[in-house]
């Protein structure tokens, strides 16, 4: 199997109101690029949060009591750490220079996917309200104009536990299942697998973060093609859900 893998160079500076598939789809016409069948679309959630208008003016905030508190803890400015707080649903953790939180989508994250990169000075982007809906609207279009089945995800930059650096995650998606149960396959000795889930989403996520990278890049978009899973895991109602571990379920948190 050969996957490949290539970045727009050509979307330009995004503002409220813009069209993302139709930023795609002059990108590809500008660089002589198409799209076909079993085609991943991955969008940086940046890109979607500053189309759709979801942009934090971190000098209006107000700080409450309790956000003075954790900055002074984590070495934040506590406006900063208001929005952290706003956008989460509960503060898991909190130390010198982080504050682990659950936003409102259900993700565990550092600063509740608040990213302050890529934007004017003063602003902050928060996590899209709803990516799942996002990856699909943006799906949809582009299948229509293609003419073929496709799937978008939107990703997102995030650490891991025991683990430094970041990599590539998604935190929405269309057109795909983003997890893969291969429990009842046979390895290569023939032992029969158990409870292994492949999180397909964010392997994607990871790769297209390589072109897409966390600096200047200027690379929001990368296309997957030639994904050999793509049709079995094909699925127009998947959203993100399946990935996220219930706090039920997490040892770390119980």
């Amino acid at each position: 199997m050969v996957l490949k893998l290539y970045g727009l160079k050509t979307i330009p500076l995004v503002n409220k109101g813009d069209d993302i598939a139709s930023l795609v789809i002059d990108a590809l016409n500008n660089e002589n690029k198409s799209l076909q069948h079993g085609d991943i679309i991955l969008i940086a959630e940046t890109l979607v949060s500053k189309a759709e208008g979801n942009v934090i003016h971190i000098g209006d905030i107000i700080p409450s009591e309790e956000s003075v508190i954790i900055a002074q803890k984590s070495n934040k400015d506590s406006k900063l750490v208001e929005a952290i707080i706003q956008e989460s649903r509960e503060v898991v953790e909190v130390g010198d220079d982080f504050i682990i939180t659950e936003t409102k989508h259900g993700f565990v994250c550092a600063n509740s996917g608040i990213d302050e990169s890529n934007v004017q000075e003063g602003l902050a982007t928060p996590m899209p309200e709803d990516a799942d809906n996002s990856a699909k609207i943006i799906r949809e279009s582009l299948e229509k104009k293609f003419e073929t089945e496709l799937s978008v995800i939107v990703t997102d930059t995030q650490g891991r536990a025991f683990r430094n650096g970041a990599l590539g995650v998604a935190i929405g998606c269309s057109g795909i299942n983003p997890l893969w149960d291969r429990s009842g396959e046979k390895d290569l000795y023939d032992c029969e697998l158990k409870t292994t889930e492949i999180a397909v989403a964010d392997e994607l996520a990871a790769s297209a973060s390589l072109l897409m990278g966390q600096a200047d890049e200027g690379i929001p978009i990368v296309i997957v093609r030639g994904y050999k899973n793509f049709d079995y895991l094909r699925n127009v109602d998947s959203n993100i859900n399946p990935i996220l571990r219930d706090k039920s379920s997490d040892v770390f948190r119980n």
